[in-house]
């Protein structure tokens, strides 16, 4: 190929992307229009199985070389910008920035939307509930290390609905100013990714003190300010607040995922790959604990997760909070927790919403 080739490919790749702009416009004045309908009919402006859907749909009918990776990234970005057209879709998460939390909201609503960083999980919540911010974003759940008990005891206190779920692939890295190994005196992080690290902690630094901090951004944070303490935290806060990684994935366990939620006000519609999450507090009676279960099993309804928590109000009494596949507006579903019910002394559904990646 010589230069004059070049030019030419390079000017065919222009004309394409002067046409993707000319696309990009004429989908920006469509989803304006939905916008205004919506906005007359009160329908809700942010549907994540919406966007499940154009995203499977895209994929399925990617003929290549443009990767299918790459289909819902993009996609993300046009979706976020375009609903940022239509109305400022303000989202609050778990901070401060470069927080687990605030990277699976990036990759949640894209960087068009205004991401508020809030220093506590019932700040977020209030911060829903009072309709200043549209969305949040907090923990629930983490594959290593259990569940977030702060998220679960919200939902006792809240009328907010889950509306979607975000898995996200966790790895930790080691961050210091220098990027040497030799001096690090302290090793700071948040309580759940120090545990997530700690095998390789005590084989490779046994005699460095460990130190708690509210947040991966955090420990980072303090790493900036001061040579001798090392962060534990992602990527993401290295590039923020100018660390350099001494070593990167150092968590125990390879398969490290935390679950997030986005809660909001509405209930959504069913996207076809759902799931569904109630909470109940049961009658105590003598095998209550398998008819509890009975309304499912016979049904053939997939429980992806059952989790307890003592009920504040009265001791040794306990709050269930169940996950299962499909969306309570399925007959089998809706049958099965209105069984259910007849052994609660409360039930309440949190939400049907599409099943992440």
């Amino acid at each position: 190929m010589n230069e004059k080739n070049l030019q030419e490919l390079r000017e065919r790749i222009d004309a394409l992307d002067d046409q993707i702009l000319d696309l990009l416009n004429r989908r920006a004045e469509e989803v304006l229009a939905v916008g205004r309908f919506k906005e007359g009919n009160r329908g809700e402006f942010y549907v994540p199985s919406r966007e499940k859907a154009i995203y499977e749909r895209l994929a399925a009918r990617n003929p290549g070389p443009f990767p299918k990776d790459g289909i819902r990234r993009v996609f993300r970005e046009i979706i976020s910008a375009s609903l940022s057209l239509e109305q400022p879709l303000k989202v609050a998460f778990l901070g401060p920035q470069a927080t687990y939390t605030h990277v699976a909201a990036m990759q949640q609503f894209g960087f068009s939307a205004q991401l508020v960083p809030l220093k506590s999980i019932p700040a977020i919540f209030d911060e829903v509930s009072r309709g200043r911010a549209g969305y949040g974003v907090v923990p629930v759940e983490n594959s290593n290390e259990g569940v977030v008990s702060h998220t679960l005891d919200m939902f006792m206190s809240t009328d907010l609905k889950i509306i979607a779920e975000i898995l996200l692939s966790v790895t930790h890295d080691l961050l210091n100013l220098s990027g040497q190994m030799e001096d690090v005196r302290r090793v700071i992080s948040h309580p759940q990714a120090l545990a997530q690290c700690r095998d390789w902690l005590e084989e490779t630094l046994p005699d460095i003190p460990l130190v708690d901090a509210a947040s991966t951004a955090s420990a980072a944070q303090q790493a900036a300010e001061d040579a001798s303490v090392a962060a534990i935290a992602s990527e993401t806060a290295a590039s923020l607040y100018g660390l350099r990684v001494i070593k990167h994935s150092i968590e125990d366990n390879p398969n490290n995922f935390t679950r997030f939620l986005v809660i909001g006000k509405e209930m959504q519609g069913p996207s076809g790959q759902d799931k569904t999450s109630i909470l109940f507090s049961v009658k105590d009676q003598a095998g209550v604990l398998y008819r509890m279960l009975e309304p499912f099993s016979k049904r053939g309804i997939n429980l992806a997760k059952i989790e307890s928590r003592p009920m504040k109000s009265k001791a040794w009494e306990y709050i269930f909070f169940l996950d299962m596949e499909g969306h309570v507006q399925d007959p089998p579903i809706a049958e099965a927790i209105e069984e259910l019910r007849t052994y609660c002394q409360f039930l309440k559904i949190l939400g049907s919403y599409p099943k992440a990646r």
